[in-house]
Formats: structure tokens, C-alpha cells, sequence
């Protein structure tokens, strides 16, 4: 394991103070402003507020999280009248909730008790806000918009960067976290602790989510199999597809319980519901409640690309879905991606034998839907 850092590191100077808050939300911030075209000085004019705090801001130097509730809701209220996408507004939300939980990572005096991981199970939306820093791919309502309609002026950072400094103390936390986390009531944070620790791209990484793995001594079926799952999904990251195989053919196809399960998770990941849920409970006792599967459908479609690294998992919770939820087959624009998708999928190569016949049985559900 890695020496713990015995202080963090400002990104400009080297000197140690307190960890950087507002990253990914002032970055978030800068998007929004030049999507509308605007210059700092126009931003500034429109929220009534100093060109340079925009700029302190979008740089992370005053951070957004510091602004009160009261007032950032009205900026808030005014990016809307300004014609803010509502996806970016709450885009912005999101990466304010992110940086909270980056700065209390970063912060290694925060008390472990009070670690805001634990505080309730992440959707996709804020995990891929929080995880923008460290792999570059920003969040779909970023990735999807278009050019901006002025140029930047001058060079710019492609998203929110960590410092080497920075990533090196969040990965060495989320390490600790995950080793120290180990009495039943710490499992979530445990979880969520190896879900970031697998985006550290040290080469020892993927045997430390190994040996993560054979030290957990779980006693209960849902943390057994959640764990299991974890590990595939964080291997199958890092290029790993056999631990994935290995996971979809003993913990879901041969486990009605597991493939439930795996459906909860992902209904819930990709917000199906809006109620946040405070522990993993959700996922084996039904009590997410009743959801519709569109969301679901449309991310797994989107899954089914061959560079994705669930693509494997992508392919038989959709081949699941569709046996619970057949109604979702009815032409639609879901269902046109999904013949499209499912058309270039089994005309490449690169399939597993499984994905090959799930692909199959639902080329066919679908011939039988338009029957």
C-alpha cells in the first residue's frame, strides 16, 4: 500500500492548505456560460456579481460551494431565464453535490465516521460528475452539447483536473477507506470506496481489487453477491472480461435472487427513481418499488457498443429486462436503436458465446412483437 500523504497540496503554489473545493462545479459553471455565448464580463453583468468572481469561480480559486443555498438559488433562477439547458442546470447541481464529496476525500482530517460515501448509494448521475476528474470523460449532459458559440480565448483545461498530487491522495484515501471499512454496518462505504480506488490507473491496481476481494469474508447474501459484482464491474474496467463472464454466469444465470437483484441495481443507477435509498437493502428486498424500464432500456442500448467495458453485463441485463419487461419492445424510438445496435453488434465480432445467443433471443422477441 501506498505512504499516506501527511498533507495536501494546493494546485499553483506546492504549499499545503486546505483541500481545493468547487472544481467540477465552476467548471461546470464555465460550460454553461459559454454555451450561451456569453464573456465573463457578460456573466458577470448577469448574475450582478464581479467579473472576477466568475472567474474565481469557473477556476475553482473561490469555490462555488462556498456561495449560501439562498443565493445560488437565485443564479440558479437566472441561468434559467438566461435559456440554461435544464440537463446542465442540473448538471451544475449535480457537480456541486460531486465537489462536496471530492473535498471531503481530499481532506484527510475529516472524521472517517462522518464519511459523506456512506451517506446514501450513488446514482449514475452524480458518479459520472464525481469521476469526471479522474478519467476525462465528461457527463453525458456535458458530452452531448454542442460547439460553443464563441471560441475560447486562449488555452483551456478540456474538463476539471485534479493535480498528480491530488489524485495520488484520493486514490491513497479511497484505498484506506476501503481497507479499514470492514464491519457489516460499513459495507456501502466499503463498496463505493473500491468503486473510485478502481479508477486509479497505477499498474497495481487491478491485484489490489483482487486481493480486496479474496480478504472480504462476507455473511450475508447480498453483500456476497454485491461484492462480487463490484469486482467484476472494476475488472472489466481495466480490460478483465473473463471476471465478468465468470460473474453473469454463476451470480445471475443461475441465481433467480442475483438477476432480480442486478436489475434493482441498474433500474436504480440509472434513476428509474428518484427517492435517493440509504443503504443497499433496496436491491434484494424489492423495495425500490415499481418502474417502467425506459431509462434502463436506452442505457443498456447505448451499452452495446463493443469498446464499453460492461458491454458483456450490458448485453445479458438487457436479454433480463426484456423478459420482465416485454411491453418495452413496442416500436418506439428505443426499439429502432436497439434493431440498429443489435444488427452491428452480431454482424462484428467480439462476442462472447452468451452475448451471441442473448443478442439472438432478442433479434427474435423483437420479430415476434412486430409480428
Amino acid at each position: 500500500m501506498r505512504p499516506r500523504p501527511r498533507q495536501t497540496l494546493t494546485a499553483s503554489t506546492g504549499t499545503t492548505q486546505r483541500p481545493r473545493s468547487g472544481l467540477i462545479s465552476g467548471y461546470v459553471l464555465r460550460v454553461i456560460r459559454e454555451q450561451r455565448g456569453c464573456t465573463q464580463e457578460e456573466a458577470a453583468a448577469y448574475l450582478k456579481v464581479s467579473p472576477d468572481t466568475i472567474a474565481g469561480w469557473e477556476t475553482a480559486r473561490r469555490p462555488l460551494t462556498a456561495v449560501p443555498v439562498g443565493q445560488l438559488l437565485v443564479h440558479r433562477h437566472r441561468l434559467m431565464l438566461l435559456g440554461t439547458p435544464p440537463a446542465l442546470l442540473q448538471g451544475l447541481e449535480r457537480a456541486l453535490e460531486a465537489d462536496v464529496l471530492l473535498a471531503s476525500v481530499l481532506d484527510e482530517d475529516a472524521p472517517a465516521d462522518r464519511n459523506p460515501l456512506a451517506a446514501m448509494v450513488m446514482q449514475r448521475e452524480l458518479a459520472e460528475v464525481l469521476v469526471w476528474p479522474l478519467n476525462g470523460i465528461p457527463p453525458r449532459p456535458v458530452r452531448e452539447l454542442p460547439a460553443p458559440p464563441r471560441p475560447r480565448r486562449g488555452p483551456a483545461p478540456a474538463g476539471p483536473e485534479l493535480t498528480a498530487a491530488e489524485r495520488r491522495s484520493f486514490f491513497g484515501q479511497m484505498r484506506r477507506t476501503a481497507e479499514q471499512a470492514r464491519d457489516p454496518g460499513q459495507f456501502l462505504l466499503r463498496r463505493q470506496a473500491l468503486y473510485l480506488a478502481g479508477y486509479d490507473q497505477e499498474p497495481d491496481t487491478a491485484d489490489w481489487l483482487a486481493h480486496q476481494q479474496r480478504t472480504e469474508r462476507p455473511d450475508d447474501w447480498l453483500t456476497r453477491w454485491l461484492n462480487h459484482r463490484s469486482v467484476a464491474a472494476v475488472a472489466a474496467r481495466h480490460g478483465d472480461r473473463d471476471r465478468m463472464g465468470h460473474f453473469i454466469d454463476s451470480a445471475l444465470l443461475e441465481d433467480d435472487a442475483g438477476e432480480a437483484a442486478n436489475l434493482a441495481y441498474w433500474a436504480y443507477w440509472v434513476g428509474e427513481t428518484s427517492a435517493p435509498q440509504l443503504s443497499d437493502d433496496f436491491i434484494a428486498d424489492g423495495s425500490l418499488g415499481p418502474w417502467p424500464g425506459h431509462r434502463l432500456l436506452t442505457h443498456l442500448v447505448d451499452g452495446l457498443v463493443p469498446e464499453h467495458g460492461y458491454v458483456d453485463l450490458n448485453i445479458h441485463s438487457l436479454w433480463a429486462l426484456l423478459q420482465v419487461r416485454p411491453t418495452l419492445l413496442r416500436p418506439g424510438e428505443a426499439a429502432r436503436t436497439l434493431c440498429e445496435r443489435l444488427t452491428v453488434r452480431l454482424d462484428g465480432g467480439d462476442l462472447s458465446s452468451r452475448g451471441r445467443r442473448e443478442l439472438e433471443s432478442i433479434r427474435y422477441a423483437i420479430r415476434l412483437a412486430e409480428a
